[in-house]
């Protein structure tokens, strides 16, 4: 594994700094603008000078980039003080993928160059109520009638749907076949007649979730994506996608932050990071840091001789999130009676450790839970004899629902 940019990489990555360096908003320019309006001016700079989304191909918004080049790209973004484009990310990091493997040509030059500059949102209108984790155990039904089907049933935790332009969408088309057999992959515009959005309080204070009900919801098939009855494998190309974009970030609280934290505080009228408890946790957390770091390199390393990252990318994830719930919950221990305390101006090192704490729950949630990548891990990564599926090849009408 090769840590160093090659001659050709170093040239683009002074390219990248500069650029950014040089564009990267002002506060002038971004005077009076909440946090949307303030992600959509820096996303539409960078598309505008070609800078958003560069692995696409341009006739869709990109630039033809490599994946190193990609990687480069967001090492340095990282690095200048520029708006948060998150509200992007299961558009760009999702939905386009999908859409790259699946939609019409048409589809993809009418819907993709808009999402890599910003102008539209998307969201990923998956999970439900009763499923849990089994996401093709979903109910959500849709009936055709002529070139449209209608759509019926409710989703759930669904990120960034209030205020998203479009959604990518699963639905039940024929429940008289097994479960993974009777699924259509669709998308639709969110300001649909019948489509109804609440959010979720979280206990954070956030609403980033949203529970999405379908009211007699029109959808042309030609917003099919794949087959009738290929949704389970349109939609392994969206979690593929998804699990490689979801890490175990907690809004800043990682090993940096804690050993700050322990050098500032005391314990006993002495520095925290002279305990010897404080400094075998800092050690053990260190350690499982530094081995995601270079778990990521190795899938960094497949991207620039052009593989494709496998199942083991579901590592990061399940290592990623419970590590920096167990690095926030040390950390408000650590403040003692102050860690209680949630406002950026008030609290220790602006509540990164209070807000991850909050957080973090809901990442070890989205994506697939801990459970899911454990077993693709064993399953995919290690060769472990599968779970045993009673429903399996079962019709999905006859499967058991204890009701």
């Amino acid at each position: 594994m090769d840590f160093n940019d090659s001659k050709e990489e170093a040239t683009f990555r002074n390219e990248a700094r500069e650029w950014l360096v040089a564009n990267a908003p002002t506060a002038a320019d971004l005077n009076g603008l909440d946090d949307m309006g303030q992600a959509k001016l820096w996303q539409k700079r960078k598309a505008d000078a070609g800078w958003a989304c560069i692995r696409w191909p341009k006739e869709y918004g990109g630039r033809g980039a490599n994946a190193m080049e990609q990687v480069i790209l967001s090492q340095e973004e990282a690095k200048v003080k520029a708006p948060n484009t998150g509200f992007f990310s299961i558009g760009q990091g999702m939905a386009a993928p999908t859409m790259m493997t699946w939609a019409t040509e048409d589809q993809k030059k009418q819907y993709l160059p808009k999402l890599a500059s910003g102008e539209n949102v998307w969201c990923q209108l998956f999970s439900e109520p009763a499923g849990g984790s089994d996401l093709a155990a979903l109910r959500t039904r849709g009936v055709r009638d002529g070139d449209e089907w209608v759509v019926n049933g409710q989703k759930i935790w669904t990120s960034g749907a209030q205020y998203s332009d479009f959604g990518i969408l699963v639905l039940r088309t024929d429940p008289n076949v097994a479960k993974h057999q009777g699924l259509s992959y669709f998308f639709l515009d969110m300001k649909s007649p019948g489509v109804e959005i609440k959010p979720i309080k979280q206990i954070s204070g956030a609403s980033g979730f949203n529970e999405v009900y379908f009211t007699d919801v029109r959808i042309p098939d030609a917003q099919r994506l794949g087959e009738v009855g290929q949704g389970w494998q349109v939609a392994l190309t969206t979690l593929m996608n998804e699990r490689a974009s979801i890490g175990g970030g907690g809004g800043g609280a990682g090993f940096e932050q804690i050993m700050k934290l322990a050098q500032q505080l005391n314990i006993d009228d002495k520095p925290a990071i002279e305990d010897k408890q404080v400094r075998a946790n800092l050690a053990n957390w260190y350690v499982r840091q530094a081995g995601l770091k270079y778990t990521g390199y190795r899938s960094m390393t497949a991207l620039s001789r052009g593989e494709i990252p496998g199942p083991e990318n579901s590592i990061g994830k399940l290592v990623g999130a419970p590590l920096t719930q167990d690095l926030a919950s040390f950390a408000i221990d650590l403040m003692d009676q102050a860690g209680i305390l949630w406002s950026p101006e008030s609290a220790e090192l602006e509540n990164i450790f209070q807000s991850a704490y909050m957080s973090i729950p809901g990442l070890r949630i989205a994506g697939g839970t801990d459970e899911i990548m454990a077993n693709i891990i064993a399953e995919r990564v290690l060769g472990l004899p599968q779970d045993v599926r009673v429903d399996k090849g079962i019709p999905f009408s006859e499967v058991p629902t204890g009701n």
